[in-house]
């Protein structure tokens, strides 16, 4: 005997119970007659027993089938209950999201924008996750992810919702102390505040924005961490130089508590994507939430934002 159940025979044979015919089994579960005798025929062999009997004129239930009927209405039922509890579920949302986000980005930007996504569906939940470090979303069962960055190819689908600008930045006491440079190669006498998680943490790499001249600064100074956000004491205490997304450092350019040096010389680019793993369709309550994020995060964030924008997305895309 084969592991799994006959499922098919058994619903069947259920049917054939429940009409008490063959023809009448046949009529609801639009199937052939014979298709219908040979699953209880099956079954019965598989069993070892007879579970009816029948003649031209006669149809009775043995023991064994009445037993077993009873159990495979059963088993029908329920699976007619999930499949209907299933199908409502990709239809309406419900249920629970499981998120991940990049810590900063996620605490000022993406927190906020979720008390409004859960008003208007009551029954979703959120489960959010905040860490700069990039998460295994199928090994850590997550639904969709914000990432930051330059994507690598890989079996995940992305939608691209917004460039991120990097800048250059430092205090103004740090600079008139220090002195401002109109070079990548001056910052070789500069403390440099370092972000681990950099894809060369070690390194900037700059471009400049008309020549097209190409420059590789090693950094030195007195901080690095795992989080841009935890540089912003430090660079207003003017303890050096860091390269910051411009998410995080607006408002201290805004209010003059930094500035941004060498601005004819650009970083690498990277953008905010969302990403998923790769699949059919999905489930209403992930679908909602990404199309939630995707509207939020194309308007503009914060005042003078000039990347955000209300415009149709293009579709996700596979990486790999």
């Amino acid at each position: 005997m084969s592991k799994l159940p006959d499922l098919e025979a058994l619903a069947i044979f259920a049917r054939v119970a429940e009409t008490q015919s063959f023809s009448g089994a046949a009529e609801a579960l639009g199937l052939s007659k014979a298709t219908v005798s040979k699953a209880v025929t099956r079954l019965e062999q598989r069993l070892g027993t007879t579970l009816l009997h029948r003649t031209s004129r006669r149809f009775a239930l043995t023991d064994s089938g009445r037993t077993l009927a009873a159990r495979a209405a059963q088993m029908v039922h329920e699976a007619e209950e999930a499949e209907a509890q299933a199908l409502d579920q990709s239809i309406t949302p419900r249920g629970l999201v499981r998120l991940a986000a990049p810590m900063s980005f996620g605490m000022t930007y993406v927190a906020p924008a979720l008390p409004d996504f859960l008003a208007r569906h009551p029954d979703v939940s959120i489960d959010l996750h905040l860490s700069d470090e990039t998460v295994d979303l199928v090994g850590g069962g997550f639904d969709c992810a914000l990432r930051i960055a330059a994507l690598p190819d890989s079996s995940l689908t992305a939608r691209k919702l917004r460039p991120i600008r990097r800048h250059l930045v430092a205090s103004p006491d740090y600079l008139e102390q220090r002195g401002r440079s109109s070079h990548p190669d001056d910052l070789v006498r500069h403390a440099c505040l370092g972000y681990a998680y950099l894809p060369t943490p070690n390194t900037w790499r700059f471009r400049h924005v008309t020549t097209g001249e190409e420059a590789v600064v090693r950094l030195a100074g007195p901080l690095r961490a795992n989080n841009a956000d935890a540089l912003t004491a430090s660079l207003c205490a003017g303890l050096g130089i860091a390269e910051q997304p411009e998410f995080i450092h607006w408002r201290d350019i805004a209010e003059g508590r930094l500035e941004v040096i060498l601005p004819d010389w650009s970083l690498p680019e990277i953008n905010l994507h969302l990403v998923a793993p790769g699949g059919g369709p999905r489930p209403a309550r992930v679908a909602a939430l990404m199309d939630h994020l995707a509207a939020v995060f194309t308007a503009p964030l914060w005042p003078g934002d000039t990347v955000g924008r209300r415009a149709p997305l293009a579709p996700a895309s596979r990486l790999a």
